[in-house]
């Protein structure tokens, strides 16, 4: 167990939807609405304020940003300062639109919760959906328990889904079209609920459990190879900084939208690791 992280930014609602991207880790501060930066100096940027749940990010090949508006299960584009829809995902969810990756040829998956979690409704089965570049919407998988936090492997071959509540992060082969396979479970992690992951050079896979409050390394298979206990409850983690071996956890103590707004509690909270970073976040 590792009790050696530092915290290098705090005073945030709830920080989630990390990525590694020009030298500076973005997210989004989702109870605050916002859309931020951070660098390894702790220099902060709001790059956007939405009226709405930010959820996950990603970018089109020419640079052009995508977010996913949780509540209303859309994915906009960060345009000259205004959000453009995207693609309108409400028809194909029942509920809160989750993470997002998007691919290098601009296509985005996008995962949502399936149910209503925090009014404490009964999980079902949610699908993950597959937006070309273009707009077009598609259900790529379904029967996935509250699809979470993605990776994609730098051949673009693989995409890893965390499934929160089913305890598992599940594999999915891609064709040449952006479509999956049936899939099948990578990793059963027993008590600990994968929430944000992420993928390193020997392809093992770091994941933030909320519920057993830990950082883990786990291979495929489900051996568990690192653990890293960090100062809040992690959400969210990503490797980064110029050799990919600080690993980024983003913590709070609570997940509540209302409790969030007033504790100020996210952190960002750093560490380094052995393995770089690799693949698509």
């Amino acid at each position: 167990m590792n009790d050696d992280t530092q915290v290098l930014l705090s005073g945030l609602a709830f920080p989630e939807a990390p990525r590694w991207r020009n030298n500076r880790l973005w997210f989004t501060d989702q109870h605050a609405g916002k859309i931020m930066t951070v660098n390894l100096a702790g220099e902060t940027q709001c790059v956007f304020t939405m009226d709405n749940l930010p959820g996950g990010l990603g970018w089109l090949p020419d640079g052009t940003l995508l977010v996913v508006s949780m509540n209303q299960r859309m994915v906009y584009r960060l345009q000259k300062n205004k959000l453009i829809c995207h693609a309108d995902l409400s028809g194909i969810t029942d509920f809160y639109c989750n993470d997002m990756l998007v691919d290098h040829q601009g296509r985005a998956y996008v995962g949502n919760f399936g149910y209503d979690l925090h009014r404490g409704a009964a999980p079902v089965p949610g699908k993950l959906a597959m937006i070309e570049p273009t707009g077009q919407v598609q259900v790529v998988a379904d029967k996935l328990i509250f699809a979470n936090g993605m990776v994609m492997t730098a051949d673009k071959k693989t995409l890893i889904v965390a499934e929160t509540f089913a305890s598992q992060l599940t594999v999915f082969g891609i064709n040449d079209e952006g479509l999956l396979d049936d899939g099948r479970v990578w990793a059963d992690v027993g008590n600990a609920t994968p929430d944000g992951i992420c993928l390193d050079a020997e392809g093992a896979i770091w994941l933030a459990s909320p519920t057993t409050k830990e950082v883990i390394r786990v291979a495929l298979g489900g051996a568990i190879l690192e653990k890293i206990r960090p100062i809040g409850t992690p959400y969210a983690c990503m490797l980064g900084g110029a050799d990919r071996q600080t690993l980024f956890i983003l913590s709070s103590e609570t997940d509540d939208p209302a409790q969030a707004k007033v504790l100020q509690s996210g952190r960002i909270e750093i560490v380094e690791v052995g393995v770089p970073g690799e693949g698509l976040p």
